[in-house]
């Protein structure tokens, strides 16, 4: 019995690593957050396993029977769609189960999103807090009111239609000379990073049609 965590590449397909390969390979079951998706990328690799859908709207359901079947023996793999599972991705929940179980759990290393976005921004990569996905509504104000005070540099992700709202509310926060970076559509085709000041990067991102997955990366309180 055994759960092997699987990062996936988050744009190039290149960047899925020989162990990974080997791993999904050689499982049992993979976990898949969106089965159409992994589908595509296991295609790519050339690898036939069984899927099974587990994500952010069903892991509080199947827990518990994906752990019953990893005490029986069951060895499976988890991905998410792109990345390291458990970062603003499901997994917590599975992880933990397995733990209270005894069940031997492996995490590869692999792409993550946030590490190319925080050393391409040129800001202080020695300290750094991942923020991920500010909440949408409650607790939001809240969240950002503490961050005034964070010396560390702060990285969020965020959807594109929601980019310049977020980096006006960090300019309310942070003030507008706060230096900042965006990353979008990072190892894929139109991959960009953006830097300056946050007023900087408003003002560019304004006259621009935001698409793709994007990494905001801001410099810590003075």
């Amino acid at each position: 019995m055994k759960l092997y965590l699987v990062p996936t590449p988050i744009g190039n397909l290149e960047d899925i690593t020989l162990r990974a390969i080997t791993i999904l390979k050689n499982v049992d079951v993979v976990l898949a957050e969106d089965t159409r998706t992994s589908g595509h990328l296991l295609k790519h690799l050339g690898i036939s396993k069984p899927l099974q859908s587990y994500h952010i709207h069903n892991e509080h359901q199947t827990v518990q029977r994906i752990v019953a079947r990893l005490l029986k023996g069951e060895i499976m793999a988890l991905i998410s769609d792109a990345g390291t599972p458990a970062v603003s991705d499901p997994g917590f929940l599975l992880i933990r189960e397995c733990i209270k179980n005894g069940i031997d759990i492996e995490c590869l290393p692999g792409p993550t999103a946030f590490v190319p976005a925080l050393v391409n921004s040129g800001l202080p990569s020695d300290r750094f807090t991942f923020e991920g996905f500010l909440p949408h509504k409650k607790g939001r104000q809240t969240r950002l009111i503490q961050l005034k005070e964070e010396e560390r540099t702060m990285i969020f992700y965020e959807s594109p239609h929601r980019l310049l709202k977020s980096l006006e509310q960090f300019v309310e926060y942070f003030g507008a000379d706060r230096q900042a970076s965006v990353s979008r559509e990072l190892t894929k085709l139109f991959e960009e990073t953006v830097r300056g000041t946050l007023t900087e990067i408003i003002a560019y991102f304004a006259e621009k049609t935001i698409k793709g997955e994007i990494v905001i990366v801001v410099a810590g309180k003075p």
